[in-house]
């Protein structure tokens, strides 16, 4: 999509969303232009797949108070899916977005401004995704908060033989076992559901700090 006509696409959309919530407005975007109307127009959350690793992005959002989320993504959005290879992918995930962070905080981001995703998804097969979400806490000592998005993805239809419209058991399994394995915030497109879920998976977890104080 040329830049002009998704700019003229999203702007007002962001602009009403700030004007009538009080919520975290999210764009997704790698564009450094797109980035800077956006935050302009009211988002306060900047997701880029690419990690700021175009020109200029990262400059653009250290100039403001956005949060900003690194993903990490092997490879280009047309390309990522063709044979991904990891040496270990858990380990190079990580190291990958250490080395965003660092790169972030050199620019002058400050590190409490920072979320990290490991990208489910992209750049990764089945294997390599089921390992990333197997191993969420490996990501936590990176001191900033995980972010997983498994709302639908194709990795549902490859491992149960599911259409997108019946992911929604999965997705909602899944989040939840994120949130248990130290993801901090869940992408998803079924809200209801995956809140209730995850207010459970919350509840489980409280009982348990509530037992070992005891």
């Amino acid at each position: 999509m040329p830049e002009a006509e998704e700019l003229d696409r999203v702007m007002p959309v962001i602009e009403r969303l700030a004007q009538q919530l009080d919520r975290v407005i999210s764009i997704d975007t790698m564009k450094p232009a797109v980035m800077a109307a956006a935050v302009s127009a009211g988002a306060t959350l900047v997701n880029d797949v690419n990690a700021l690793r175009m020109p200029g992005a990262v400059e653009t959002l250290a100039a403001t108070e956005a949060a900003i989320c690194l993903m990490h993504m092997q490879g280009a959005p047309r390309t990522m899916q063709h044979a991904p290879q990891y040496a270990d992918v858990v380990m190079d995930v990580r190291a990958a977005l250490q080395e965003r962070l660092l790169f972030c905080e050199r620019a002058g981001v400050q590190r409490n401004r920072l979320l990290i995703d490991p990208g489910i998804g992209f750049g990764k097969t089945l294997a390599h995704n089921l390992a990333l979400l197997a191993n969420l806490d490996v990501f936590t000592d990176l001191n900033v908060p995980l972010l997983v998005g498994v709302s639908r993805k194709s990795m549902f239809g490859q491992l149960l033989g599911l259409s997108l419209e019946e992911r929604l058991l999965p997705s909602v399994v899944t989040a939840a076992l994120a949130v248990a394995g130290g993801a901090a915030i869940v992408r998803a497109h079924d809200v209801a559901e995956t809140v209730l879920a995850l207010k459970t998976t919350e509840a489980i977890r409280q009982s348990r700090r509530d037992q070992q104080k005891t």
